[in-house]
């Protein structure tokens, strides 16, 4: 059964209380290197797999685009998205990302952010990518970084008066399944490497254009509590490419 954790109102509303929900792209961190490697919108079709609240569909449109396709499992996320949303020209789906089905050739960008480390599988949603988007398209993508998802609760090691000293790898190659806490959740995810990524790509006629692990911004590092351990590791990867 694929996971649908946010129509859990419990878990919807802690989410909904997160600075990427409340103020949008400008309060997602990884934001600022993720919009450099975003392509010129103008003219294009766009699909985002994963689209939460409709951020980037919006973006995509305020910035040219003649079509923005948004999908999502959560009908929750999908109801805020229509709620913030005023273009005609965005259109949403209420559906796993695994059972999308659109004819060739059907989107010039593909994004999706955070939203593929809950996929069983890259390779066979990459295949679905390949031909859904046209000769030259580009595909970009975050999602949480191998390291960060390699060991599976996803938290500090501490000693034992609570003093963080450091981020623990282990089972790097053993791909699948991690059970990590999310907002005080249990979640599922895939851990993959970045092998599997970068080499599945490749397999699927994309060239990789771009690869970004985004660091905090400087001006966050002295003003937002523990944004100075989050430079200790990378907590994500952001790909770009573009379909040979």
């Amino acid at each position: 059964m694929k996971q649908n954790k946010y129509d859990d109102k419990t878990f919807f509303d802690k989410y909904s209380n997160m600075n990427r929900s409340k103020n949008g792209l400008e309060g997602a961190g990884e934001w600022n290197e993720l919009k450099k490697m975003l392509p010129n919108f103008a003219g294009k079709r766009v699909l985002d797999l994963g689209c939460g609240f409709g951020w980037h569909c919006r973006f995509a449109i305020e910035n040219g685009a003649e079509l923005a396709v948004g999908v999502d499992i959560s009908s929750k996320m999908l109801k805020e998205a229509r709620n913030k949303t005023k273009s005609e020209n965005i259109q949403y789906i209420c559906m796993p990302i695994e059972d999308l089905d659109f004819t060739d050739n059907s989107f010039d960008v593909i994004i999706s952010s955070l939203a593929l480390h809950y996929i069983q599988s890259f390779e066979h949603v990459l295949s679905k990518i390949s031909k859904w988007i046209s000769k030259g398209g580009e595909f970009v993508f975050s999602v949480e970084h191998p390291i960060f998802t390699a060991q599976g609760p996803q938290d500090w090691h501490y000693d034992d008066k609570g003093n963080i000293l450091h981020w623990p790898v282990d089972h790097y190659f053993t791909e699948g399944v991690r059970k990590a806490n999310f907002l005080g959740e249990e979640v599922i995810k895939y851990h993959r490497t970045l092998t599997t990524y970068v080499n599945n790509l490749i397999k699927a006629g994309f060239e990789i254009t771009g690869v970004v692990e985004p660091k905090p911004e400087e001006n966050l590092l002295h003003t937002v509590p523990g944004m100075l351990d989050e430079i200790r590791r990378p907590m994500m990867l952001i790909v770009s490419a573009a379909k040979k």
